[in-house]
């Protein structure tokens, strides 16, 4: 990483591996709702240099609840009972269809990519069945404020391609812009370079998991003390003016 003044906003492979393991170990020890984003190591590319560590985080079984067409919520896991289970139903074929029809999976990937060098967001979706979910049942799933986001900066921002790693079809958010975005919301620190690679991804996933509905727990970035609320509403505008096809 370059020096503060003259960074632009991207990362090495190493220094991803050292922002996966910072946010992997704040987000176990703050968040005790949603299970641990977890290091999956993969073969190292023909490019990486022979001492880089190659891998992605992973955050699996996100569960997400609809009721009575209320924001979904995203509490539990497929290990864990949803709320209604518990409630008092005497008709058990309702229960089953409900299950059915109103929770969703979600799988999270976060990797790193090689030709913007900066992270990137891959996810998936499905019913308890294991059926992938269509987008347009995907954006049923997401919160106002995102739905707002994607329709007023006219993104081309959820795409579907192959999964590097898994060579499947996943979701993805494109990396399109992000180091100039990210580059904002450091500005003005005055932070070592070891502080900002250690709070990088937890900085990035605050912004970009609005869009997805993926919240970063408030402790997380009460502790990061990144930028100002001044600085964060001036990212989320600038966001909203930026169209991915007129950057790339």
């Amino acid at each position: 990483m370059d020096s503060a003044s003259s960074w632009d906003g991207t990362l090495r492979l190493s220094e991803f591996y050292f922002a996966a393991r910072a946010l992997s170990q704040k987000w176990k020890h703050m968040n005790h709702v949603l299970p641990p984003w977890t290091w999956f190591p993969c073969p190292r590319p023909s490019w990486a240099a022979s001492h880089e560590v190659e891998g992605y985080l992973s955050l699996e079984n996100v569960c997400y609840l609809r009721s009575n067409g209320e924001d979904p919520d995203r509490s539990c896991t497929s290990k864990e009972e949803p709320s209604y289970y518990k409630e008092e139903l005497t008709d058990d074929a309702t229960l089953v269809q409900s299950c059915d029809e109103e929770v969703h999976f979600y799988d999270f990937h976060i990797l790193y990519s090689g030709s913007y060098k900066v992270p990137v967001l891959y996810f998936r979706a499905y019913y308890s069945d294991g059926q992938p979910l269509a987008l347009d049942d995907i954006e049923k799933d997401l919160p106002p404020n995102s739905l707002k986001i994607l329709r007023e900066s006219k993104w081309t921002f959820i795409t579907q391609e192959e999964h590097p790693y898994l060579n499947r079809p996943w979701y993805t958010l494109h990396p399109c812009g992000t180091s100039e975005w990210v580059k904002l919301l450091f500005s003005g620190d005055s932070c070592n370079n070891e502080y900002v690679i250690e709070k990088y991804l937890i900085s990035w996933l605050s912004v970009v998991g609005q869009v997805v509905g993926l919240k970063i727990p408030l402790e997380m970035l009460k502790k990061a003390q990144l930028y100002p609320v001044s600085s964060s509403s001036s990212v989320n505008d600038g966001l909203s003016r930026w169209n991915p096809q007129e950057d790339c």
